[in-house]
């Protein structure tokens, strides 16, 4: 008996998008700009810009004579609507920090690809797809706060460019999972 099951998660550290939201997937030929940050300012914030990214992904999945095969899609999202800057207070060195943010969404893109390809899934994976993910985007979220606390909003330049260097390497280590 042929069991097909699609599911298709868009669960982000955002509210839920409208139609109108326009989503830019990461490339490493592209550098994000100030055109790309299209939200409105938190003119309260303390912070002089804002990336907003995620994680999106999907999955299929078939069972055939007792040997499931699975496909996925998973990529790494900025969201220009969300995002946003202070136009009389950035620079460049604060596009490198914002950029950065949207590194370490890659990077953990990338991880979740490795811990799909690697996992060995039962015969209804979707608990154990979800449970991967949640624990991939746990700690997403663990470290973009980290970056930020610890770079002080990119305040402290040393840790910035050590944090920089950091995400930096981590890609290259995690190279092969790049979509």
């Amino acid at each position: 008996m042929k069991i097909l099951y699609f599911i298709c998660i868009w669960l982000l550290a955002i509210p839920p998008l409208d139609n109108d939201t326009i989503k830019m997937q990461w490339d490493e030929g592209r550098q994000l700009r100030w055109a790309d940050f299209q939200g409105v300012p938190n003119l309260g914030a303390d912070y002089v810009a804002s990336t907003n990214s995620g994680i999106s992904f999907s999955f299929s999945y078939q069972v055939q004579n007792g040997k499931m095969t699975m496909e996925y899609e998973i990529f790494s999202n900025f969201y220009p609507k969300l995002s946003w800057y202070k136009p009389n207070r950035v620079s460049e060195y604060i596009l490198k920090h914002e950029q950065t943010h949207f590194d370490i969404t890659e990077l953990y893109a990338r991880k979740l690809r490795k811990a799909m390809a690697e996992k060995h899934f039962k015969q209804n994976p979707k608990d154990e797809v979800n449970a991967l993910y949640n624990k991939i985007e746990r700690e997403r979220r663990e470290m973009q706060n980290r970056y930020d606390g610890e770079t002080e909003h990119s305040k402290n330049r040393e840790v910035e460019l050590q944090w920089r260097i950091f995400v930096g390497q981590e890609l290259q280590k995690h190279d092969r999972w790049k979509s």
